[in-house]
This record gives structure tokens, C-alpha cells and sequence, in this order.
């Protein structure tokens, strides 16, 4: 991802071919107006890269996806990013870089917009209930249907119940979409890193340069905290919000059935991700340069390294209208010259072990919170915006001071910042030490008969308490007993009753609400929360 942003500073310590352009007009009301383009471009990236990650369980709800198709998904940014990021640097930087990122911007905005398609082609989201019947029903009937267990079928399931469709295939495919489009966001992405960094390195002055590329980092944490706070807010809001008459769902944000507004965050994104490439259209391709740079002390390394770049810089003048074949035979020998650079070896072993903690991390842990701690997935985007982004900025900031106060060199950052990357790396692993009891659900984690601790026994759903009842043991409708206890089904709790509608219906006369086997007749059960 870093890789453009090195190439940028092959343009002879930042000194592209654009500089030797002839100076436009008010060059610093310029730089200043890239500046702030250029963070609302990292803030927009930042915003919908963070959404995306938020939406991870809603999308495997709504599609009904395994988890490891998810993280090929989420991967996918990256593969579209590693597709061109090699050639958008390198050749990005001898030619209209402002325009390129406005290109890009929109690419990514255009991606944004098809991963939200998909909402709007499939149909409205059925999810598995038992008590659906009582919402337009005038007769409110029993929860407890008359019959026995064995009346049912093989597989658990009530002899006349609705038949199975073939949604569920033509839900599988719409993930496709949001694979593409995601791979689309990677390519439009490439060139807003790489090369806004090279274009501030290029026409800032040395003090400065340092202070914008800080700003426009710091924009960049603040996105993400936005994005998260924008995924628990969507999170709130039921999938088919408009489509649908909100009193005939009979499931909250805390159910595991249920699916937020997944494709709304998409839709606003994507509008604040092609907002963000109208300033560029509106800038020059250079600027003069305001203001002398001091020689710099170089290792043997980077002094070769400046050397051969001074030679593209001489070759390829910006006047000169170089064709593209011309430029292409030099990629090579860039590339050999880049990777051969010792500094730049271990950034790239950084970013390595950078990425292989805090990508897996941040990707699944807001499904950790969800079904580990069992919060609701408006919760766990909240919780991931509120307190793991300030800590990453809290980190910059220490780093910062700390190199500061070291007085380190470009290599002795580098080796610190390997250093702390492998801490961070060997602290991670004590997510594996925590640890949650299981929920008590009665038949499946505890007995009815036994209410007290968990067991992990093979148990039955049915017993004497809801023998009488015609349930089935595949709904998974689950209900909260007032003794705490979640029950699979309203049925299979022995409810006799119902009053109230949708997520505010609450069974009463429940035979199998009691603690060990103390079954009363007028015990009730609500909406499991």
C-alpha cells in the first residue's frame, strides 16, 4: 500500500519532472486547497474502509455467506489496490497527478455505490420465526399448538410448514457484487496515497512538509471513527426500513436474526467519497517551488538511490513529451533500484507484521464482540469506533514524541517501528486467553430439569412440560423466560398465550418457565434481547 508513496520520493528527494513546470498563480492558496482535498479524500477512503468492516455480520446474515467468504471479500480491496498500485505510482507522478486522484476518487465512489446494489435487486430479507402468524392475526391463536413431538417430521420440522424457496441460491450469488465492487474501491484508492504524498513532498517546503503529511494522517485516523459510528448507527435501523411496516417485525437489534440498514452507509459514502474529487478536478498539475531545501546527510544506500533517480529526472523532462513505451523500459530498473534500498526492506517487513495482526483483528472483531460477548452489532461498531481508533491515534502521537525525544534517524524509525510492531504482534495473542460463560438455553446448554449450571451433555428440547405442545425443534424464535432462561421457541417454552404484537409480544402461561423443574402456570416469556 506504501509502495507509491516511496516511489513519490524517487522524484529526486521529492523533485518530480511537474516541478520544472512554468509556476502558476497563487501557489500557496493552491497547496493549501490540495492540502484540504487531499484530507477529505483520506477521510472519505478512511470512513467507507472502516463501514465496510462494520457490516461484516449483517452481510453474512443478508446473504447467508460463511465467514472466510466475508474475509475474501474484505481482502479483495487490497487485491484490486495490489493490481496497479506498482504502475499508478510510477507513472502517476509524470503526469496531472490531481486529476489522476480525482479519478480515482471517483472509482472508488462508483465501488461504494455497487456494493450497496445488491439491496436493491434481491428481495425483502424473511427471517426464521415462529410467532409471524401473530402479527396479522385477529384471532391472536396459542403459541402451543395441540399435538406431539412425533407428529413431526425427520428433520424437526412441522409437516405443513411453508415450503422452502430458492431464495436462498439467489441470495449466494448477489455477494458477487460486493466483491467487485469492493475490488473497484482498491483500484480507485491507488493513487490517492502515493501520489498526494509525492505532490505535498514535491511543492512544500521542507519545514512544512513533515507538518501537512502529519495533518493529513491524523484525518485519516479520524475517519475510521466515523465510519464505525456511522455502521452502528445503520446497525439500528431495520434492512427493509421503508419497504416494510415496521410493526410486523418481531425481532430487535440484540437478535441474532436480525439485519440493520447495511446498504444505507454504502450510499452515504459513496456520496461523500465523490464529493471529495471535485477540488482536484480544479488544481494545477504543478507548483513553484516556495522556498529553499537544505542539504541533507545521506548513507552510500540513499546517496545511489538519489543518483539514479536524478538521471530519470534529466531524462524525462516535463516539457518533453516522453512516450509511454519510453517510460515503461525505466519501470524495471526503478523498481530493482527501490527494493533494493535497505530502509525501504524493513517498512515492508513492518507493514508485514502490522498487517497480519490488526487486519484480522479489525476485520472480525466486531463479530467477536457480537457473538462472544453477545452484544448486539450496533454495540459492537460503537464500541470498535470509540475505543480502538483513539488508541491508534494515542500511538501515533507517543511514537511521534518518543522519536522526537530518541532523536532517531531514518533507520533507527525504522528499526523502532519493527521493534514495537512485534510487541504489538505478541500482545494481540492474548485474545485467545479470553474468554465468556455460554448463555443457559434450556435443551440445548442445560436441561429443563436441571437449571443451574451449564453442561455441555447432549440435551433434548422436548419434555414433559411442552409435551403436549406441536413444535417444532429447527425455529430458532428464542423468547427469555422470566426465571432468565432463553427458550428455543415460544412453543417449545410451553406458552399457551400471547398478547401484544411484533418485538413487543409477550407469551404468558409458559408450563416450562421454572427453576429446576418448578413449572408454574403463570409464568411468561418475552422477545429474547
Amino acid at each position: 500500500m506504501e509502495v507509491g508513496a516511496e516511489q513519490g520520493r524517487t522524484q529526486v528527494n521529492g523533485r518530480s519532472d511537474a516541478a520544472a513546470r512554468e509556476p502558476r498563480s497563487s501557489p500557496c492558496a493552491s497547496l493549501k486547497m490540495f492540502l484540504a482535498a487531499l484530507s477529505f479524500a483520506y477521510f472519505a477512503k478512511a470512513l467507507s474502509g472502516s463501514y465496510m468492516k462494520s457490516t461484516i455480520t449483517q452481510m453474512e446474515r443478508r446473504f447467508d455467506i460463511p465467514s472466510y467468504l466475508i474475509g475474501v471479500i474484505d481482502g479483495s480491496f487490497e487485491i484490486g489496490n495490489l493490481l496497479v498500485i506498482a504502475f499508478v505510482s510510477y507513472f502517476g507522478a509524470k503526469l496531472h497527478r490531481p486529476k489522476i486522484i480525482a479519478g480515482g476518487c471517483v472509482l472508488m465512489s462508483i465501488g461504494t455505490f455497487i456494493i450497496a446494489l445488491p439491496h436493491f435487486i434481491i428481495g425483502r430479507y424473511e427471517y426464521e420465526t415462529s410467532v409471524r402468524w401473530l402479527v396479522n392475526s385477529t384471532l391472536n391463536p396459542s403459541p402451543c399448538p395441540m399435538g406431539s413431538p412425533a407428529d413431526l417430521t425427520k428433520d424437526g420440522k412441522l409437516p405443513d410448514g411453508p415450503a422452502t424457496s430458492c431464495e436462498g441460491e439467489s441470495n449466494l450469488s448477489m455477494w458477487i457484487y460486493v466483491l467487485l465492487g469492493n475490488v473497484l474501491r482498491g483500484i480507485g484508492e491507488t493513487p490517492v496515497q502515493p501520489l498526494g504524498i509525492s505532490y505535498i513532498d514535491d511543492f512544500a517546503t521542507e519545514e512544512n512538509a513533515a507538518l501537512y503529511v502529519g495533518c493529513v494522517q491524523t484525518i485519516s485516523v479520524v475517519g475510521p471513527v466515523f465510519g464505525y459510528l456511522l455502521g452502528s448507527l445503520c446497525a439500528k435501523i431495520y434492512v427493509d426500513i421503508g419497504f416494510v411496516k415496521m410493526e410486523t417485525i418481531t425481532i430487535t437489534p440484540a437478535d441474532a436474526r436480525w439485519v440493520g440498514a447495511w446498504w444505507l452507509g454504502y450510499l452515504i459514502a459513496g456520496v461523500i467519497t465523490l464529493l471529495s474529487a471535485i477540488p482536484f478536478w480544479f488544481l494545477p498539475r504543478s507548483l513553484p517551488i516556495t522556498g529553499p531545501r537544505g542539504p541533507e546527510k545521506c548513507t552510500p544506500e540513499q546517496t545511489s538511490f538519489i543518483k539514479h533517480s536524478s538521471l530519470l529526472k534529466h531524462k524525462y523532462s516535463a516539457d518533453d513529451n516522453t512516450s509511454f513505451i519510453e517510460m515503461a523500459k525505466d519501470f524495471i530498473p526503478t523498481l530493482r533500484t527501490l527494493l533494493g534500498n535497505p530502509v525501504y526492506l524493513i517498512y515492508l517487513c513492518v507493514t508485514i507484521i502490522q498487517l497480519n495482526s490488526l487486519i484480522g483483528m479489525v476485520t472480525y472483531k466486531p463479530k467477536y464482540i457480537e457473538q462472544h460477548f453477545r452484544q448486539s452489532a450496533s454495540k459492537a461498531n460503537f464500541l470498535m469506533g470509540m475505543i480502538n481508533i483513539p488508541a491508534v491515534a494515542l500511538g501515533m502521537f507517543s511514537g511521534g514524541l518518543l522519536m522526537k525525544r530518541l532523536k532517531l534517524n531514518i533507520m533507527g524509525a525504522a528499526r523502532f517501528a519493527c521493534g514495537t510492531s512485534l510487541i504489538g504482534y505478541f500482545l494481540s495473542l492474548f485474545f485467545f486467553a479470553m474468554s465468556c460463560e455460554n448463555a443457559k438455553v434450556a435443551g440445548v446448554t442445560l436441561s429443563y430439569n436441571s437449571m443451574d449450571t451449564i453442561s455441555y451433555d447432549k440435551h433434548s428440547v422436548f419434555t414433559a412440560c411442552n409435551s403436549d405442545c406441536f413444535c417444532s425443534a429447527g425455529d430458532w424464535d428464542p423468547v427469555c423466560g422470566e426465571n432468565g432462561i432463553t427458550y428455543v421457541s415460544p412453543c417449545l417454552a410451553g406458552c399457551t398465550g400471547s398478547t401484544g404484537s411484533g418485538k413487543n409480544t409477550v407469551f404468558y402461561n409458559c408450563s416450562c418457565v421454572g427453576v429446576a423443574g418448578n413449572f408454574t402456570a403463570n409464568t411468561g416469556a418475552s422477545n429474547h434481547s
